[in-house]
């Protein structure tokens, strides 16, 4: 598909008002994308583990307005009214306008909420901007579809253009909306792959990674040092920036071949390399930028200790920040959340961690 495919014919049903709810879920990448080129386009193929208790839910209420000049919204998280989020609104809608053409005719209400702190490490913008894109979806398909019972807009569709619109506002966000692994960005590996859009994880898929687990320590909730966006441009003129993408390609082959095999120590060596690798490119860009803590390496090194000791197939990965995503099969859960609660739960502030498991994508509420 092109982003053609996307743009609306023409809409058959005239709505004054109404609203629709979701629920997405964060996502934890296993091979990361870092780098990204216009039109946010990954300059390489990720693989992630949908979460389940880590979303967002959001409600887009809306009602027409009787000039089509502008975007005109409110955004409210937990409530609470919040006007510095409106300028990353603002421009996801003027990314998306053309392939939501309605934009302009309604005033949005959009409330949202977290389970988890805003901008700590956990993907808020993944799962916040999939929920809206899913909310505006279900206002379009309405405008194309009266009351809903046509066939017009088919499910596969419907998710595809979701996830399309969701990557415009955030990459990572288009990996949110189906599980419990999604790929993003063209592999020649892994066919329907695509740039523009996430793709349910085709593949055979080993018991030993079916609810498979994740408890996240939170190491610092604070805001992050560096936003994605700034990060991912520092990917330009990057010295090791064409290495990295082949890399990336390479272990998102491995990984087909460990999903189906079941393999969990190659799992836990290519997802620990994958972690350390985003955060050696992000040390040795320029500027440069050290995200993790230093109780998050407290916490690796813990994790190394324990593994060696038990032989716990127990392991961890990182986004671009602080916080420690602690990864570990479902037979491991007892013996694991043990060692956490006795040995990793100091390194965390205020003792606080989120146990999670990988889900089955977002829901309509």
């Amino acid at each position: 598909m092109t982003e053609q495919d996307f743009i609306p014919k023409t809409y058959t049903n005239a709505i004054e008002n109404g609203s629709f709810t979701w629920a997405s879920p964060s996502n934890i990448a296993l091979v990361k994308y870092w780098g990204k080129k216009e039109h946010q386009i990954p300059e390489n193929p990720s693989i992630s583990f949908t979460l389940n208790n880590c979303k967002t839910t959001t409600t887009v209420s809306f009602s027409k307005k009787d000039d089509s000049n502008a975007f005109s919204f409110d955004v409210f998280l937990d409530g609470e009214k919040k006007d510095d989020f409106k300028p990353k609104i603002e421009t996801f809608f003027k990314r998306v306008a053309v392939y939501l053409p309605f934009l302009k005719n309604y005033h949005f209400k959009i409330e949202t909420s977290n389970t988890f702190p805003h901008s700590s490490g956990i993907a808020s913008s993944a799962s916040g901007m999939s929920a809206l894109a899913l909310c505006l979806m279900s206002i379009e398909k309405e405008l194309i579809e009266p009351d809903g019972i046509s066939s017009t807009v088919e499910e596969s569709h419907f998710i595809k253009k979701a996830s399309f619109l969701a990557r415009l506002g955030s990459g990572s966000a288009c990996r949110s909306l189906e599980g419990d692994l999604v790929v993003w960005g063209m592999h020649d590996g892994i066919k329907g792959s695509s740039d523009l859009y996430g793709v349910k994880y085709p593949f055979e898929v080993h018991q030993n990674f079916k609810n498979y687990q994740d408890t996240i320590l939170l190491v610092d909730k604070g805001e992050k040092q560096v936003s994605s966006t700034v990060g991912h441009n520092l990917m330009f003129g990057h010295p090791f920036a064409q290495e990295r993408f082949k890399q990336a390609n390479k272990n998102l082959s491995d990984m087909v071949s460990i999903l189906k095999d079941g393999d969990l120590d190659a799992f836990i060596a290519l997802v620990e390399s994958e972690a350390l690798t985003l955060h050696a490119m992000m040390m040795t860009s320029m500027p440069y930028f050290i995200l993790m803590k230093p109780n998050t390496l407290h916490i690796i090194n813990k994790i190394w200790a324990f593994r060696q000791q038990t032989n716990s197939k127990v392991c961890f990965t990182l986004d671009a920040g602080a916080n420690v995503h602690v990864l570990y099969p479902e037979q491991e859960a007892t013996s694991v959340l043990e060692f956490i609660e006795n040995e990793l739960v100091a390194y965390c502030q205020n003792g606080q961690y989120i146990c999670d498991v990988i889900g089955l994508g977002a829901n309509k509420l």
